[in-house]
C-alpha cells in the first residue's frame, strides 16, 4: 500500500512540474541597440551623435590589366556583429539621403581576392527615393564571380522613405517591412544559416544618417554582439615563430592575412595567432583600398589589422607603395604627356606617399616601396606604369626618398617575383635596387616572392636559393621571402618537401632576416581559371582549420 502511495506522488509531483513549467512565462525580447556599437574601423562610416554618418568611399576591386572595378562596399569587420540562433528582426532608419542608402546584410564577411570579391550568402537592400532595391544572395558563385547575381531581386515602392525598414526572419521564411506595412516576404532559402550576422552601410555617390538602428529576437534565441575570433587569442609556445625564435631570436616567421577572416573566422585566427611573428596585409595596403578617390582615404580596414597585431606583439609588413596594379583609377589616369602634366601628376603621387606612409610612422617594421617593377613575361624591362611614366625609370629612388622622409625609420624593400632564383632576373634586380641607393634611394633589402605554381617549372632548391641569399648578401643587402606558397598539384609530399626547403635555406643563412607565407588556410585560397570559373587552390599550410603535411615540414624544418 505505501508503495503505491509513493508512485503516486511522484506522479502528481510530476504533474505539478508539468504545469508549473507550462505556466513560466516565456523569456522576454532582447533588444540591441547597435548605434552604441564599435563603427570606428567601417570605411566611411563615421559615428555622431545618436546617428551612423555614411558617405560614399567608391571602393573597388581592379582587374589585373587596371581595368574593371568590382564594387568592393565595406563591413563593419573589426567591430561589433551578432550572434543569433534562430528568428530576429533588424530595423533601420535612415535620414538625409541625397542619392543613394544602402544596407548589407551577411552571413560572413567576403572573401577578397587579389581582382575579384567573393560575395557571401546575404541580402543587400538600396533605397533610392521611394524605391527599394532587394537583392538576396545564397553564397553559390555563378560564372562571373566578379559580377554576383542574386538569387532574388524585386524592386518595391516605399511610401515614407523616412520609416524604419525592418528585415524579419520568421521561421523559413524572411519579410521585409517599411513602417507597420508589409512591403515582400519570400522563402528563407540558404541565406543566414550560419547563425552569424555582419552589418555594412555604403552609397554610391551621396551621403545619408542612420538614426535607429536595432536587434530584436525572442529571449531563448541568444540573441547578442560579439567581438573578432582573434580577440582572446595569444602566440603559442609551440608555434612556428616560437621555434624559429630558438634559433634566431630575431627572426620572423609571417603570414599574409586579410581582415574578413582574422576577424570572422576562429580557425584563421588561431593558426595565424598561434604560429606567426609577423603579418603582411594581403589587401588592406593596396593603393586602390587606402585611396580609392584622389585626396580621400579609407586607412580603417589597414588600421584595424595594425591594431590586431600590436595587441599580439607581431611586427608588421607594409605592402605596398609604387606598383603597377591594384591601383584605383584616378591614379591609373593621371596624365604624363607633358612636363607641366609630369609635375602635376609626380606631385599627387608625392603626396599619397607622404600621406600613407605619414598615416602608419611607426607601426610597420618595414615596407615594400616598390612591387614587381619588371615585366610579368619574367624579362628584366620594367612595366611602364604611371610611376614610370611620371618619373622615369629611376622612380624606384625617387618614392624611396619619399618614404624615407615620411618615415626614416622603416627598412625598405623592392619586392619582385621570379628572382628567387639565379639569372638575368635576379641580377637584374639587383642592379635596380643597388642603382636607387646610388641615386639617394634607402632600400634595405630585396623581397623575393618565391611563389611556386607549378613544381616541375617553378621550384626552388636550397643549393639555388643558397646562392641568391649569398649574391644579395655580398651586396650588402638583406633579404626576406616575402610570398612563399606552394601548389599541391604534384602531391602533398612535395608541396611539403618544397615548403621545408624555403624556409630552412632562409633560416640558415644571415642574409635572410624573415619568412612570410602568402596565406594561412586554403579556406581562402581562391582563383580564376582561364574559362572565368571560380577554382579553389590548395597553396598553404593549413586547409579548412586544419594543418597540412607542409606544415609538419615547416615544424621540423624550425627544428620542431
Amino acid at each position: 500500500m505505501g508503495g503505491h502511495r509513493h508512485a503516486l506522488t511522484v506522479v502528481l509531483v510530476s504533474a505539478l512540474l508539468v504545469i508549473l513549467s507550462s505556466c513560466t512565462p516565456p523569456k522576454p525580447d532582447v533588444t540591441l541597440d547597435l548605434l552604441d556599437g564599435d563603427w570606428q574601423d567601417v570605411p566611411g562610416v563615421r559615428a555622431a551623435e545618436g546617428a551612423l554618418q555614411v558617405t560614399p568611399t567608391a571602393r573597388r576591386i581592379v582587374e589585373q590589366s587596371g581595368e574593371g572595378g568590382q564594387p568592393n562596399p565595406p563591413l563593419n569587420l573589426a567591430g561589433t556583429h551578432l550572434v543569433v540562433g534562430g528568428d530576429f528582426s533588424l530595423s533601420a532608419t535612415f535620414a538625409h539621403v541625397t542619392a543613394d542608402a544602402s544596407w548589407a546584410l551577411y552571413d560572413r564577411p567576403p572573401v577578397i581576392a587579389d581582382e575579384f570579391r567573393v560575395e557571401p550568402a546575404g541580402l543587400r537592400l538600396t533605397l533610392q527615393g521611394n524605391d527599394l532595391r532587394i537583392a538576396v544572395f545564397d553564397g553559390t558563385q555563378k560564372k562571373d564571380v566578379s559580377q554576383p547575381k542574386p538569387v532574388h531581386e524585386e524592386h518595391v515602392t516605399v511610401k515614407d522613405p523616412g520609416a524604419p525598414l525592418t528585415v524579419r526572419r520568421s521561421g523559413d521564411s524572411l519579410a521585409f517591412s517599411s513602417g507597420t506595412g508589409t512591403l515582400s516576404t519570400m522563402p528563407l532559402g540558404k541565406v543566414f544559416s550560419s547563425g552569424e550576422l555582419w552589418l555594412g552601410f555604403s552609397s554610391e555617390s551621396g551621403d545619408f544618417d542612420i538614426t535607429t538602428l536595432t536587434a530584436v529576437a525572442p529571449g531563448n534565441t541568444g540573441l547578442r554582439t560579439s567581438g573578432a575570433a582573434v580577440a582572446d587569442l595569444q602566440p603559442s609556445k609551440d608555434g612556428l615563430q616560437a621555434l624559429a625564435a630558438r634559433t634566431r631570436p630575431d627572426f620572423l616567421m609571417g603570414a599574409a592575412v586579410a581582415l574578413g577572416p582574422l576577424t570572422g573566422d576562429a580557425d584563421y585566427a588561431r593558426e595565424f595567432v598561434g604560429n606567426f611573428g609577423a603579418l603582411t596585409p594581403e589587401n588592406a595596403m593596396k593603393p586602390q583600398f587606402l585611396s580609392p578617390q584622389q585626396g580621400v582615404y579609407t586607412f580603417e580596414e589597414a588600421d584595424a589589422i595594425l591594431t590586431i597585431a600590436r595587441s599580439k606583439g607581431i611586427a608588421v609588413h607594409g605592402h605596398t607603395i609604387a606598383f603597377t596594379e591594384a591601383m584605383p583609377r584616378w591614379m591609373q589616369d593621371l596624365p604624363a604627356g607633358s612636363e607641366a602634366e609630369r609635375r602635376a601628376s609626380g606631385a599627387a603621387l608625392l603626396d599619397y606617399i607622404a600621406t600613407v606612409v605619414g598615416h602608419f610612422k611607426g607601426r610597420l617594421a618595414s615596407l615594400d616601396v616598390v612591387n614587381e617593377p619588371f615585366d610579368v613575361d619574367q624579362g628584366t624591362s620594367m612595366q611602364q606604369n604611371i610611376w614610370y611614366r611620371v618619373f622615369g625609370p629611376g622612380y624606384p629612388a625617387v618614392v624611396s626618398k619619399a618614404v624615407y622622409a615620411a618615415d626614416p625609420d622603416v627598412k625598405q624593400y623592392i619586392n619582385e617575383n621570379g628572382a628567387d632564383v639565379p639569372g638575368r632576373r635576379q641580377d637584374a634586380l639587383l642592379k635596380l635596387i643597388l642603382d636607387a641607393n646610388a641615386q639617394g634611394g634607402h632600400i634595405y633589402g630585396a623581397g623575393l616572392q618565391a611563389h611556386v605554381y607549378d613544381l616541375g617549372t617553378d621550384a626552388i632548391t636550397a643549393d639555388g636559393l643558397s646562392r641568391t641569399l649569398k649574391h644579395f648578401g655580398d651586396a650588402g643587402l638583406r633579404v626576406r621571402i616575402s610570398e612563399n606558397d606552394v601548389t599541391d598539384d604534384h602531391g602533398t609530399e612535395a608541396q611539403a618537401e618544397q615548403y621545408a626547403a624555403v624556409v630552412s635555406t632562409c633560416l640558415r643563412s644571415r642574409s635572410c632576416i624573415s619568412y612570410t607565407t602568402w596565406g594561412v588556410d586554403d579556406r581562402y585560397d581562391w582563383w580564376i581559371d582561364d574559362g572565368g570559373t571560380l577554382q579553389q587552390g590548395h597553396d598553404h599550410l593549413f586547409n579548412n582549420g586544419k594543418p597540412t603535411p607542409a606544415y609538419d615540414a615547416v615544424k621540423r624544418a624550425l627544428g620542431g
